[in-house]
């Protein structure tokens, strides 16, 4: 079938194609990802759940066809993005993942996040406090994207003065992962690796000496206690900055977007400020910043009722699982009551999102306040423009008239 997640058409709404591919007697195969697409709630959860399926090929392959591999995707000759990108704790498996992962889980569990809450409330106020003043804002520069990776970047011990280069980084460095891999991302990537790699060993060379109670000092005691070493330490801390910019901020811009384009849920959740947390989730299943991820088969299995072969590549489609009409009662109907709503947009099994809680919090916050503050919100442009990809989802930009 037609498959062209790099056109405008698929970037303003992929849903009709993600339709097109639910109907689809079997799962379909995307030559330029060389995976096979899981469009429906049922397989695509089966498959992340499962354990033997990974993000990594090395569970199945030796190193000169991994490497073989690399050099078709165009991912070689970018030596630290290889190093500290490639290799993280989300692109592990096995004993070395659940090693990583159990070093930072305690920092992202419920109750440490929620110990966050008030310092959020009053750094989303204080923006408030400026751009109500100035009426007319464009709403993803303005706020949404100053308010994760501040958070993320306090939670981790990076200074406030540093938190909007290093979202300028991490784009950079994430933008190489959708399908469109040219030479000049590819550039862009490792320069921008390379500079977020200096910074960080710079950082963790500060913090060595002068410890302090953050994510950084906990990561370099494991470290010094021979629990990680350098290159996993400075790649997990990549990693937490950049999981922790994107895709919230796309899912507060395509969240109020949702909204606004929804006038009765947003008069309801206006009225009704406790349906905040069930809208929350709702707007993850609605628009999933991440639609698509990867995993690898270690084993033969089978999916959507035919059989696969050890090392075969699926295509986990979130953003189209969230919208199954078989699992989800009236999916394309935004309801900021939907209880109950097990969407799969922060993903399953090993990989679930660390920062699932953060991420909500954060949002959680930001609308909250929002809404209490002003009497209206108006879109000032007719249809906003949505990133293009396979691996994103959320609007360019966001023009807002704020009425108090």
């Amino acid at each position: 079938m037609d498959f062209n997640p790099l056109s405008d058409a698929f970037a303003q709404n992929p849903y009709p194609t993600y339709a097109r591919l639910r109907e689809a007697k079997s799962p379909v195969f995307f030559e330029e990802a060389d995976c096979w697409l899981l469009s429906r709630y049922e397989d695509v959860d089966h498959v992340a759940c499962q354990s033997s399926m990974v993000r990594s090929p090395e569970a199945f392959m030796n190193p000169e066809a991994i490497a073989a591999q690399k050099r078709e995707m165009n991912w070689h000759d970018m030596p630290n993005h290889e190093k500290y990108v490639q290799f993280s704790l989300l692109e592990s498996d096995g004993d070395i993942h659940r090693q990583l992962r159990k070093l930072v889980l305690r920092e992202f569990t419920k109750s440490y996040v929620e110990q966050h809450r008030k310092k959020i409330e009053t750094y989303v106020s204080g923006l408030l406090d400026q751009l109500l003043d100035k009426q007319d804002i464009e709403f993803i520069e303005d706020l949404a994207s100053q308010v994760p990776g501040r958070i993320i970047g306090n939670l981790l011990g990076v200074p406030d003065e540093d938190c909007p280069q290093l979202r300028i980084w991490s784009e950079n460095v994430v933008q190489f992962y959708n399908i469109n891999r040219t030479d000049e991302h590819k550039q862009l990537a490792e320069s921008a690796t390379t500079e977020f790699l200096e910074y960080l060993v710079a950082l963790v060379a500060e913090r060595s000496k002068k410890p302090r109670n953050d994510l950084i000092s906990t990561l370099i005691a494991a470290r010094d206690a021979g629990q990680m070493t350098e290159v996993e330490l400075i790649s997990t801390c990549m990693l937490i900055l950049m999981a922790g910019h994107g895709s919230t901020i796309d899912v507060l811009g395509s969240g109020l977007l949702t909204l606004l384009r929804n006038p009765d849920q947003l008069t309801l959740l206006r009225n009704n400020p406790h349906l905040m947390p069930t809208a929350i989730q709702e707007m993850f299943r609605y628009e999933s910043p991440l639609p698509f991820f990867h995993r690898y088969a270690t084993r033969e299995i089978e999916v959507g009722g035919m059989t696969y072969p050890k090392g075969t590549k699926f295509g986990l489609l979130y953003g189209s699982a969230n919208r199954d009409p078989d699992f989800f009662p009236m999916p394309d109907m935004f309801d900021v009551r939907r209880e109950p709503n097990r969407h799969i947009a922060f993903g399953r099994g090993a990989h679930l999102c660390l920062g699932n809680h953060l991420s909500r919090l954060d949002m959680e916050i930001v609308f909250s306040q929002l809404l209490a503050r002003t009497r209206s919100i108006e879109m000032t442009i007719a249809e906003p423009v949505f990133k293009k990809g396979l691996s994103v989802r959320g609007p360019v930009a966001l023009p807002l008239r704020l009425v108090t």
